[in-house]
């Protein structure tokens, strides 16, 4: 596996991100130009900070739209499934690589997140794995993403560091995900229509006790990787040209359901 490791140098809004995330995916799922087969790895973060929905959401009727409206919060909806996330203080995770690189999608998901945890230990944060809860899987419309783990998610006291989701096209996936530096999460309890689910969230800061900067992070996550996963690595500067950001910064998909 040939992996590129790309740590975006400046944040970006919602749309370009997932904008730049859902051209990623697309170039692993073609083999398109400059992709040669290779998968990636990106870190990076958010400017302004944003609001995200699930794809498959039914946000219009999950949140307050005029409230958003109002407390100006910008918002995109994901290529991926899962719940809402507020992006403020965190580094934000995007693998996309060919479905064999891992397996399936469960097994996908945990070698992400073992993977994780293993940056978190360099970081002295002691961390464990979710276990797989019973019974069918929470409806999209069930509360924010840090209001529940659904197994294999990465926890600190059972409360919840990461909140991630996947998508598959083809012989490719993208899983992308929020690891907290800071916990805010309570901005989407504050524009959630109805019962209001607990956010059982916490940070590495919390953890720490003490600020943690995103370069930190990363530096952290990039020597994990590169012992963790097998192949050759190469590490960009600066994120692809391509960016898919029409279809993220339309009004009509972010507020589709």
């Amino acid at each position: 596996m040939r992996w590129k490791l790309i740590i975006d140098p400046v944040g970006r809004p919602g749309r370009d991100n997932m904008g730049l995330d859902s051209a990623l995916l697309r170039s692993v799922q073609e083999g398109g130009p400059g992709s040669g087969g290779d998968a990636f790895l990106r870190l990076y973060r958010w400017d302004p900070s944003c609001l995200s929905f699930g794809r498959n959401e039914p946000a219009t009727s999950r949140y307050d739209v005029e409230k958003i409206r109002a407390l100006g919060l910008d918002t995109v909806r994901r290529p991926t499934g899962g719940r809402a996330v507020w992006h403020d203080a965190e580094l934000t995770y995007a693998v996309a690589a060919p479905c064999h690189a891992f397996g399936s999608l469960r097994q996908t998901y945990l070698a992400i997140h073992q993977m994780l945890a293993g940056a978190f230990e360099r970081l002295g944060v002691t961390t464990t794995l979710a276990s797989r809860r019973s019974g069918r899987a929470p409806r999209p419309s069930a509360g924010a993403c840090f209001a529940l783990s659904a197994g294999g998610e990465i926890v600190v006291d059972d409360r919840k560091l990461v909140g991630s989701a996947q998508v598959r096209i083809g012989k490719a996936f993208l899983q992308h995900g929020s690891v907290l530096l800071e916990n805010g999460q309570d901005v989407v309890s504050g524009v959630t229509m109805g019962t209001i689910p607990r956010v059982c969230a916490t940070s590495l800061g919390e953890v720490l006790g003490r600020s943690i900067a995103f370069e930190e992070v990363a530096r952290a996550i990039a020597l994990e990787v590169r012992e963790r996963w097998s192949g050759s690595w190469s590490e960009e500067s600066r994120s692809p040209e391509t960016i898919e950001s029409d279809k993220f910064g339309d009004v009509s998909w972010t507020w589709r359901r």
